[in-house]
């Protein structure tokens, strides 16, 4: 029955889409053990510490007794890098790969060609940008993620983060550190975050979630999307939308990146756009570490025209030692942590088991998961 429908489903989006290799990638489902490769961070010792520590090598999202009990084979690594590395040998072999925005396997075009029996990408969380999407629907992949699981752990985040840089939090920290008390050294650059224009460049789950927490510290609050919210959510939130990103950007005290990483964000915050950017602005960016411009964002910040910079997302991951962003003043960055809490993963985790469970018995996902369906980017994507 299972065969059946997975047959189905791929005749029919042959007939939508009029692509050869959709049906030929689709129509590999069969019957019968599947190989699963997960890629995820080491816990090391901390994995011990607490039971629920779901998302990372040693936990490998609760799956493993399920998916073994039901004849699967699972592999779960953080080796994912070189042609030499553990990911790499399982390549050819596998049927569906798992990976997180947190450390991602890089998916290219390369090794999708490889990649025979691949059908399925998962993403446990959000943000699929670490698969060359062109090539996954090229070859006719499917790529989905496990849509708002972590949304309210990265909205929270990035609430943390304006704080953090808005009252100048981080120097008086490292003086209880170092032993030394120096108010005015804090307090010179310390502001309150009541008044101020704070202006999310996206207002999708995420973004939506952060204009809703930012309402009680009445700010004036603007947004940019595509698409426009709904006027009572709107009115409810107190945002209001810009459709021109550029006469927004001047009026922010405060700019929150809350985007997909695509071929036309890549490299959006460029030198240009930075410089016209209001003096002394401070940035959030949980988004994606791309759609910044590295070298223009430490060079503004050692400037002083950008006042703050504050993110967990880098280009690429993880950051390498000499990453300019590790060195460059006036930043409040963490490694890529804001969407895998222990809350989160819990979400995701059991996400991605629902959406393998429908994958065994060729049942669609739900339709707002889906990246690439037969040959198809997702708006947000496109």
């Amino acid at each position: 029955m299972a065969m059946k429908k997975v047959a189905t489903s791929a005749i029919n989006a042959l007939a939508n889409s009029g692509s050869p290799s959709v049906l030929t990638r689709q129509l590999h489902a069969s019957p019968g053990s599947k190989k699963i490769v997960g890629v995820f961070y080491k816990g090391n010792e901390y994995y011990a510490k607490n039971p629920n520590f779901v998302g990372c090598v040693e936990g490998a999202l609760g799956l493993r007794q399920w998916l073994e009990s039901q004849g699967h084979r699972y592999i779960v690594t953080d080796d994912k890098e070189g042609p030499d590395c553990e990911l790499e040998k399982h390549i050819p072999d596998m049927h569906v790969l798992i990976s997180t925005p947190f450390h991602p396997a890089y998916v290219t075009a390369e090794r999708i060609k490889k990649a025979k029996n691949l059908q399925l990408l998962l993403t446990a969380g959000i943000g699929s940008d670490h698969v060359d999407l062109k090539a996954a629907a090229e070859a006719g992949l499917t790529v989905a993620e496990i849509t708002g699981s972590n949304v309210v752990s990265v909205a929270e985040d990035e609430l943390m983060r304006i704080l953090i840089l808005v009252r100048n939090f981080l120097p008086g920290h490292h003086q209880v550190i170092t032993g030394d008390w120096n108010v005015a050294g804090i307090a010179y650059r310390a502001y309150d975050l009541e008044g101020k224009t704070v202006g999310t460049i996206g207002a999708g789950r995420i973004g939506k979630l952060l204009l809703q927490r930012l309402k009680p510290f009445n700010c004036n609050l603007l947004y940019h999307d595509r698409v426009q919210m709904d006027p009572e959510l709107e009115k409810e939130i107190g945002a209001k939308f810009e459709d021109d990103l550029d006469a927004m950007l001047p009026k922010c005290d405060i700019i929150v990146i809350n985007m997909p990483l695509t071929e036309k964000t890549r490299g959006m915050f460029d030198k240009e756009r930075i410089a016209k950017l209001k003096k002394g602005v401070l940035i959030v960016n949980n988004a994606r570490g791309a759609i910044m411009d590295t070298q223009a964002v430490a060079d503004a910040c050692s400037s002083g025209h950008i006042a703050g910079y504050s993110g967990d997302v880098w280009n690429p991951q993880p950051a390498p030692k000499d990453h300019p962003w590790r060195y460059m003043p006036n930043q409040a960055m963490t490694p890529h942590i804001s969407g895998t809490t222990i809350d989160g993963q819990l979400r995701y985790a059991a996400g991605v088991k629902d959406m393998l469970d429908r994958y065994f018995k060729g049942e669609e996902f739900p339709a707002q998961n889906y990246i690439v369906k037969a040959g198809e980017l997702a708006p947000q994507y496109r």
